[in-house]
């Protein structure tokens, strides 16, 4: 049996751990407001904290997309909304007892640019006056080639926004109609080179491997398009087919997906393009070049990985403010009604308005220490004391057949990830997951990690 069919099972991407499937113990309002309190006082003075922002609004459905979303033409729900998230990062200001220290927003979705630039400029004034912002800070935001505009690009780069990152995914017209994804190269090109011409000093392009009727020779135009404009950052994702979560998926079937050993060749494809173009492997999914702060951070071993994805800096503290949108003490996460209308109702009630939660015990972060290391720096290590744990030997135990296919080298108190095991990532992480063996079911909860 080849690697790719042995390893390809279902499995979580670590962007937390637990991941939400098994989160089993949603804190109280009380409880959370203490999480939260607690390590603010810990972190803001140091290392300030982060925020993430949900914006769900889409025109269109992309039929490709697991994101929590909210499809309409009423622009009229921008005002509500906007006002409904303040509101929340107001319930926030509440618990702190000193101003906050931003050094990282990042605002997702849907399309944030979907609002117009005088709404996004009205939210993030509306948490700039209320913070301080840290020496060296962050601020990044999602756009769509086809809707934003240099009104957007340059009202957001006049609040602090030097990156960017545009949904690209594939170029070829007959992925992007099956997907409902449309935006020509000329768009992409226009929109690059606005930004850079206004001073964002990175550009990330998200870019899916495995969409359906995807083939080698339209990836490998889609690449080396992508190469022309030349990116500071690529995200190359695999497809997540998970229909039975997002009904859009049932636009096309698997029969028009390129799988295992297919699938496996378009990745390759990307990773011969990207190395030969000067981009460098950097985490999971993701290629910089070296002068980006993520090949930077990746170098010096302060990689980090939150709900945002990939980062080039740490805090303990993130909050999530927007429908869906998942906040992290580092010891609990609580994540927000998802749907538009019950969100908005919880705030203007005073409430935070969480649905779902985790409070994580001795254990779980033990674990969480691990997979980040795993994720971030390709490594991880324990001390004697911490090897008696039964989960660590577990996990090992579980390594030994990565060993055997040469994924892992394992030594006294230290796992190390070969070159070849790059790849496998999530399934190195898998062994350690206890939540994960724990369960009687797991294939329809993760897409396939291969």
């Amino acid at each position: 049996m080849n690697l790719i069919s042995k390893y390809n099972v279902a499995a979580p991407r670590y962007t937390s751990y637990p991941t939400v499937p098994f989160w089993t113990e949603t804190p109280t309002q009380q409880r959370w407001k203490q999480m939260v309190s607690g390590s603010f006082e810990k972190t803001n003075s140091e290392n300030g904290i982060s925020l993430y922002i949900h914006l769900p609004f889409c025109e269109s459905l992309c039929t490709y997309c697991a994101c929590n979303t909210r499809i309409t033409v009423n622009h009229k729900v921008e005002d509500p909304y906007i006002e409904t998230l303040l509101k929340e990062w107001n319930l926030y200001l509440d618990l702190f007892t000193e101003k906050p220290r931003i050094k990282e927003i990042h605002l997702g979705g849907g399309t944030p640019t979907f609002f117009c630039a005088s709404n996004l400029t009205k939210l993030i004034e509306g948490i700039l006056t209320t913070s301080e912002v840290c020496s060296e800070y962050d601020f990044s935001f999602e756009g769509h080639p086809g809707n934003t505009t240099s009104e957007h690009l340059q009202s957001l780069y006049n609040l602090g926004f030097t990156r960017v990152s545009f949904g690209i995914q594939d170029f070829d017209p007959i992925v992007q109609d099956v997907i409902n994804r449309y935006q020509s190269f000329e768009e992409v090109d226009y929109v690059v080179k606005e930004a850079r011409r206004i001073g964002y000093t990175s550009i990330n392009f998200d870019l899916v491997y495995g969409l359906p009727f995807q083939k080698l020779n339209t990836i490998d135009d889609t690449i080396k398009k992508v190469i022309q404009l030349k990116p500071d950052r690529i995200a190359f994702y695999s497809y997540a087919h998970v229909p039975w979560l997002k009904p859009g998926q049932r636009k096309f079937t698997e029969k028009d997906l390129p799988v295992d050993v297919e699938k496996r060749a378009l990745y390759e494809r990307g990773l011969e393009l990207f190395s030969a173009a000067g981009y460098c492997d950097v985490g999971m999914d993701h290629f910089a070049l070296k002068s980006d702060s993520l090949y930077k951070a990746m170098e010096n071993k302060k990689l980090h990985r939150n709900f945002m994805g990939y980062a080039h800096s740490y805090t303990e503290l993130m909050i999530g403010l927007g429908a869906s949108s998942i906040s992290d003490s580092w010891n609990a996460f609580a994540q927000n009604i998802k749907a538009v209308e019950p969100y908005q109702k919880a705030v203007s009630e005073g409430l935070f308005p969480i649905f779902k939660g985790h409070l994580l015990n001795e254990e779980d972060l033990i674990i969480r220490k691990h997979i980040l290391d795993l994720m971030c720096k390709g490594e991880t290590n324990w001390n004697k004391d911490q090897y008696k744990y039964p989960i660590i030997q577990e996990g090992l135990a579980r390594c030994e057949e990565l060993k055997k296919d040469g994924l892992v080298e394992l030594l006294p108190c230290k796992l190390i990830i070969t070159e070849k095991g790059k790849s496998f990532l999530r399934n190195i992480c898998l062994c350690f997951d206890s939540h994960y063996w724990a369960s009687k079911s797991t294939s329809e909860m993760f897409s396939s990690a291969v």
